[in-house]
C-alpha cells in the first residue's frame, strides 16, 4: 500500500465527497517521502506463456524481482459461457488460453501466491459474470483474497451511441450495488474507446458522473488512455477517488489507434509499442505522484505480451521504486 495516512482514509472513502478537504481543495502538499510506492503488483496478462509453461518458477521470479501482488485474468471454471467462448475466439490470435487459475483450484493458487508472498488486490473478469453470477465472485474472493473485480473492456453492444452508454452506466450501478452487498468491490478498466466526442459527449466522463461513487470504482490504464487521444493527468484531477487501481505501462513514442480504439486487433497493433515503465514517451514522474493524491492504492505493472519479462518486468519496478 502507499506510506500515506491520508490516501489509506481516501481509499476507504465512497464518492469524492468524502475525501479531505485539503485534498479537494488542492491545498494538500505531498512530500518526496510521501511519494513512494510501498508495495506494485502485475497484471498476470504480460506474462501468460511462462505461466502456463512453468507456473511456480514464474511466481518466484516475480516475488525475486520485488513485485508483492498479482491481478488475475480469467477466464475460470466458473465464469460464462460466453466469455470461455469468447476467450477460445481470440486463442488462435493470442497464442495462448485464458488463465482462470492455471488449473488449479481456488484455494489452491491461493495457498502457492501465499507461498511466494503475493496477494492479490483484484481479477478481471467478464460481464456477463459480472451481471448473473456475483456470488461465485464473492466466494472466490473470501478463498483467495481479492477486493476488486475488473471489468476489462465493455462488449461493442454497450458502447455502440450515448443510448448504449446511458444503458452501461444503469447497468454499473446495478453490479456494482450487488458487488458491495457482498463485501467486494466493483471496477471498470478502460480501453481507448469512450475517450472523444460522441454525439456531444465524452463516453467514459458520462459513466463516471453517471455512476454512484459507492458502486463503481475505476482502474486506469495510461497506455490506452494515451493511445484514446486522452490525457491520464485530467481524469485522475477531475475525479478525485475514483480511481483506486492503474495500470501503469510505457510508450516508446506517443501513438494513437488507427481507429476508435474500440477492437483487440486495434489494441495488438500497439502491442509493439509498449516498453517498461520510465523507458517512453508516457510522463509517469508526474501521472504517479497525480494518481496518489487522486487516491489511487494499487499500482500495477502490465506490460502485455512482453519479450524477456525477467529484464523488462525488473526494468518497470525499478523505475518505479526510484520515484
Amino acid at each position: 500500500m502507499l506510506r500515506r495516512e491520508f490516501i489509506k482514509t481516501s481509499a476507504i472513502a465512497g464518492s469524492a465527497s468524502l475525501l479531505p478537504v485539503e485534498m479537494l481543495a488542492g491545498n494538500l502538499k505531498l512530500t518526496k517521502a510521501d511519494m513512494i510506492i510501498d508495495q506494485i503488483g502485475l497484471q498476470l496478462f504480460s506474462i501468460p506463456f511462462l505461466l502456463e509453461n512453468d507456473l511456480e518458477q514464474t511466481l518466484s521470479m516475480l516475488a525475486e524481482l520485488g513485485y508483492s501482488k498479482v491481478e488475475l485474468y480469467g477466464p475460470y471454471a466458473f465464469s460464462a459461457d460466453s466469455a470461455k467462448e469468447g476467450w477460445k475466439s481470440l486463442a488462435p490470435q493470442l497464442g495462448f488460453s485464458g488463465s482462470g487459475f492455471f488449473g488449479r483450484e481456488a484455494g489452491e493458487i491461493a495457498a502457492l501466491l501465499k507461498s511466494y508472498s503475493l496477494s492479490v488486490p483484484a481479477i478481471h473478469t467478464d460481464l456477463d459474470t459480472l451481471e448473473n453470477d456475483m456470488d461465485s465472485l464473492a466466494k472466490v474472493a473470501e478463498i483467495i483474497g481479492f477486493e476488486y473485480v475488473i471489468l476489462p473492456a465493455l462488449p461493442p453492444e454497450n458502447r455502440g451511441s450515448m443510448e448504449d452508454y446511458k444503458n452501461t452506466a444503469e447497468l454499473f450501478n446495478r453490479i456494482g450495488k450487488n458487488a458491495v452487498d457482498r463485501g467486494i468491490k466493483f471496477a471498470y478498466h478502460n480501453h481507448g474507446y469512450g475517450l472523444v466526442d460522441m454525439e456531444g459527449q465524452i463516453p467514459l466522463k458520462y459513466l463516471i458522473e453517471n455512476t454512484d461513487p459507492e458502486w463503481l470504482f475505476l482502474e486506469m490504464d495510461v497506455f490506452w488512455t494515451t493511445a484514446g487521444r486522452a490525457d491520464p493527468l485530467e481524469y485522475l484531477d477531475k475525479y478525485p477517488g475514483r480511481y483506486r487501481l492503474m495500470h501503469v505501462k510505457d510508450m516508446k513514442e506517443k501513438k494513437h489507434f488507427s481507429g476508435d480504439g474500440g477492437n483487440p486487433a486495434q489494441w495488438m497493433e500497439l502491442f509493439p509499442f509498449i516498453c517498461s515503465a520510465g523507458d517512453g514517451a508516457i510522463e509517469l514522474d508526474k501521472i504517479i505522484p497525480t494518481a496518489m493524491e487522486s487516491g489511487v492504492v494499487h499500482f500495477i505493472v502490465e506490460q502485455d505480451l512482453v519479450k524477456e519479462p525477467e529484464q523488462a518486468l525488473g526494468r518497470s519496478i525499478n523505475y518505479l521504486k526510484s520515484l
